[in-house]
């Protein structure tokens, strides 16, 4: 499935939930892997302001791209973010939304 590449080069992000580990079942504790270089993955609740406009982002981050004391209020700079849109079905409803994925998150200046 394709994704687009979003560009946050006027942007403004700050970390609006600090990581946490992303799940593929919580009832088992599985964690959700990269599947090209095997890295658990996190998932970070960013801000992203651009042109007086402002979104909050759950953004999927390989743990290896994440770095130590992320804490709300943190300015960042987001490394290779993507959107996906995606489709599924669970008890007979459909549900339908877009994911985000970053490569890297990056302490800002």
């Amino acid at each position: 499935m394709p994704s687009f590449k979003i560009d946050l080069s006027s942007a403004v992000v700050f970390v609006a939930t600090s990581p946490e580990p992303k799940m593929v079942n919580k009832k088992t504790g599985e964690r959700a892997v990269d599947r090209e270089t095997g890295a658990s993955m996190s998932t970070v609740g960013l801000l992203v302001s651009d042109e007086g406009e402002g979104n909050l982002y759950q953004v999927a981050v390989p743990e290896t791209g994440v770095p130590a004391g992320l804490t709300p209020g943190t300015r960042v700079e987001v490394v290779g973010l993507r959107a996906r849109d995606w489709e599924n079905e669970f008890n007979g409803q459909k549900r339908h939304g877009i994911s985000f994925r970053a490569a890297a998150i990056a302490l800002g200046s």
